[in-house]
């Protein structure tokens, strides 16, 4: 089979490689569609801090089950199938006590292990997530992402009612919006400085679409909801400027969520932060739990994902993939490699 591989910054190969034989407890999965995220992109710049090469990249991913180890009994082939990327020690604190997300020795795959680009892909079968039969391949590998967004609001615990506004109107930004939305907050509003990114918001249901390079924060929150602002805060821009809004302008007491990665050191405003009692808290990808709700929000119509699919490459076009993101980085949102482009 064909295997993709990132030697070095910029660098991506294909090698022939034996096609794997799935192992007791382990399903072998023809993988379909594979998305690009922003960590992706940090990769192929030489810039993701926790990543080594040679990497075979791919953790957004949809595919059909083309055959079962022994011992498997949750899947059965020619079904659709999306695959949770972690991998866990299930031995740490966090691991012990259902929080595996923030597992002591978390490998990812396509970061810092073997990512799932290539024609087929053995994986253990707790890994596998069914996908309905009405989903399509690209919404089935935007189920990781989303389930990033589910993760996110749940960090606030029970939205229902609740004012959220997100900074950042980017893929996660959006999913995270509409998660909001989904999940039955009363109103959302979400923030950029693209117009592009904001109308597509927009497009998908989010009630409040907000040009801070236009609108005061601040007075954005009044306008949309009410003297008494928003109930939460998310942070899915991860930068100076957006987290030091979000300090500035939250109601004393509330609670602001980082989402985004920040590329460097922050600088913030603890002092308001402490004066105004704001609670700060963070949010790291998903659990099962989350892949889940993602996959009934989408199915059920709660979340739209088809707006925000921009462009599919083949498989030996992937690295015209990071070409064409980073020659049209305002206007894409998300990028699809269709693996089996390769063997047609």
């Amino acid at each position: 089979m064909l295997q993709q591989v990132m030697t070095a910054p910029g660098v991506i190969e294909f090698r022939e490689v034996p096609t794997p034989e799935p192992k007791a407890g382990e399903v072998l999965v023809k993988i379909e569609k594979i998305g690009i995220c922003g960590s992706d992109i940090h990769v192929f710049h030489g810039q993701h801090p926790f990543t080594k090469y040679p990497i075979t990249q791919g953790h957004e991913v949809s595919g059909q089950v083309a055959a079962l180890g022994a011992g498997v009994e949750k899947v059965r082939v020619g079904q659709k199938v999306t695959i949770e990327p972690q991998v866990v020690c299930g031995k740490c604190y966090l691991c012990r006590h259902g929080r595996y997300n923030l597992c002591e020795e978390l490998k990812v795959m396509g970061f810092q292990t073997t990512g799932t680009a290539s024609t087929y892909f053995a994986v253990d079968q707790s890994k596998v997530t069914l996908l309905p039969d009405s989903m399509t391949f690209e919404q089935g590998a935007m189920i990781e992402p989303l389930a990033v967004g589910v993760h996110a609001i749940r960090q606030a615990g029970d939205v229902s009612g609740q004012r959220v506004a997100v900074l950042g109107a980017g893929p996660i930004g959006n999913l995270v919006a509409q998660c909001a939305k989904g999940l039955g907050a009363a109103s959302v509003m979400i923030t950029d400085i693209s117009d592009f990114r904001l109308n597509l918001a927009k497009k998908c249901g989010i009630d409040f679409c907000v040009n801070t390079r236009q609108s005061d924060l601040g007075q954005a929150l009044t306008d949309c909801f009410g003297p008494d602002r928003a109930d939460v805060i998310y942070d899915c821009a991860g930068n100076d400027i957006t987290m030091g809004q979000a300090i500035r302008h939250a109601r004393k007491g509330s609670v602001i969520i980082l989402v985004a990665v920040f590329a460097g050191m922050a600088t913030i405003d603890l002092a308001v932060a402490n004066d105004h009692e704001l609670a700060i808290k963070s949010s790291m990808m998903y659990r099962h739990d989350d892949y889940v709700d993602a996959i009934a929000l989408a199915a059920e119509g709660k979340v739209k994902l088809d707006p925000l699919m921009s462009k599919t490459f083949s498989f030996g076009d992937y690295l015209q993939a990071y070409q064409y993101i980073d020659a049209n980085r305002e206007a894409t949102m998300k990028v699809f490699v269709d693996v089996q482009e390769a063997s047609k």
